[in-house]
């Protein structure tokens, strides 16, 4: 006759002391309370397999899984047991689906697809990539397997970023979530990939060109603003030559030494967008300057090297900021902006053929065939056309006006405190931080050589250039 068994009470397991050896509570039904010498308590059940084995079943250890957790497992083992299942194979079985399911959640096969990528695309799409996913994407769905998302889940994450006005950002996370589940579909994580059906469901994105000066008066009067610059001697030349070059801000910033002929007047690098070699005439307007910078900084790697005395090429918002600390606001004129002013006074002012034009912006052309240009096709055009341009800029300079108080009845910064008090984005903080953090002039080198020498010193300096200044 089976021994009868009076169930535990929660204050017997609570007061369960250790002794030197090990010791069982027995509540019926194969389930026990094992204490052991150091004083954990393990709730455990003994049953038999179908071949008559005695095996053991691990629930737990108290307080963690209560008395009332453990009995209600315990009957779901029995139930198993009653319909012919062994208990721990049921349970090896649920945590292989868990660990298949975490293999399979869409962050899982982000990273996977992230590091199949990872050769096929430039390192710092990379990481926009990388940082898009984990800031905008994991949080919400990074835990869900692939192969459950659909339509409305996606749509309900980037409806969110729509809702903020981040409606590029929600492109973004839409074309991400596209290409991370067609991979899913091909390893056979997911069976369907859901994005192409949000097609008409999200708002339109508006493209904002970015600011450029393109009238011919206006860019005279541009021209003398960055000759009358009094930053840094390196970025007064990034900003000179970046007109006549027109190349993408990266490109000039990246410029190195190895890459610039003298003799021949010749840029020749590899363009960031389109990964092929390309070749920039150098006016002799250009070759002047890079003469004189190469003084200065002709002993190092790059052209426009780091004015913290950091390794590598100058920050990428260098010339942004000089701009804002001439007073140019962001709707009036942007690095980039330069690209633009050339395509437009080339076209409409020099009359220079568009197909040059558009060569020399590095942009992809191709000839009546349909075959690309190589880079050195037109060269001798284009050298004509560059020089043709930095003529054009220099009479532009020459016939420009002096700078006025005001224009179209806005008043223009006059000192350093009302250029403290507009940032770029109005914010007087921002604008505070940015003279002070990232203007070329704020390292102890540069104040030095530029005579610098004390805050009170460089404030009067500010005062005095802005003083009745506009463009």
């Amino acid at each position: 006759m089976a021994r009868l068994i009076k169930p535990l009470t929660a204050l017997q397991v609570q007061n369960a002391k250790p002794r030197a050896a090990m010791y069982k509570l027995f509540d019926g039904g194969g389930l026990f309370l094992r204490v052991n010498p150091s004083g954990n308590k393990y709730w455990k059940m003994k049953y038999r397999k179908n071949d008559g084995k005695e095996s053991l079943l691990t629930f737990g250890r108290f307080p963690e899984v209560s008395l009332k957790q453990a009995r209600r497992m315990r009957d779901e083992a029995r139930a198993q047991r009653a319909a012919g299942l062994d208990p721990g194979q049921v349970r090896k079985e649920r945590k292989a689906a868990l660990r298949n399911r975490a293999g399979n959640s869409f962050e899982a096969v982000s990273h996977e697809w992230l590091e199949i990528h990872s050769s096929k695309v430039k390192p710092q799409s990379l990481r926009i990539y990388r940082r898009i996913l984990e800031n905008c994407v994991f949080p919400f769905v990074g835990g869900r397997p692939a192969a459950e998302l659909k339509t409305p889940d996606i749509l309900a994450l980037l409806r969110n970023f729509e809702a903020q006005g981040r409606i590029y950002l929600s492109r973004q996370i839409s074309m991400l979530c596209g290409m991370v589940m067609r991979y899913a579909v091909a390893v056979g994580k997911a069976e369907a990939d859901p994005t192409p059906s949000l097609r008409g469901s999200l708002k339109a994105h508006r493209v904002k060109h970015r600011a450029a000066m393109t009238e011919p008066k206006g860019v005279g009067r541009l021209l003398r603003a960055i000759d009358a610059y009094p930053g840094s001697f390196v970025i007064s030349c990034a900003l000179k030559i970046a007109p006549y070059v027109f190349v993408r801000p990266g490109e000039l910033q990246c410029a190195r030494w190895a890459d610039i002929d003298f003799e021949s007047g010749e840029w020749r690098y590899t363009v960031s967008k389109t990964g092929t070699p390309h070749i920039v005439p150098l006016a002799p307007q250009v070759l002047d300057i890079l003469r004189r910078l190469h003084a200065v900084t002709g002993s190092k790697e790059w052209v426009f090297p780091h004015q913290c005395g950091k390794a590598g090429p100058m920050g990428r918002n260098s010339l942004l900021v000089a701009l804002r600390a001439m007073g140019i606001r962001r709707e009036e004129m942007t690095p980039h902006g330069f690209r633009a002013m050339a395509r437009t006074l080339l076209d409409e002012e020099l009359h220079e053929r568009c197909e040059l034009i558009e060569q020399q912006l590095a942009h992809k052309v191709r000839d009546p065939n349909g075959r690309a240009y190589n880079r050195t096709a037109h060269l001798a055009e284009r050298r004509h056309m560059m020089e043709h341009w930095a003529q054009y800029l220099d009479k532009l300079r020459a016939e420009s006006r002096p700078f006025e108080a005001e224009r179209d009845g806005t008043p223009r910064a006059s000192s350093l405190s009302a250029f403290k008090n507009r940032g770029p984005d109005g914010s007087p903080e921002k604008a505070r931080q940015k003279i002070n953090r990232e203007s070329p002039v704020c390292c102890s080198e540069n104040k030095k050589k530029e005579g610098f020498s004390t805050p009170q010193t460089k404030a009067q300096f500010w005062a005095e250039f802005f003083k009745g200044m506009t463009l």
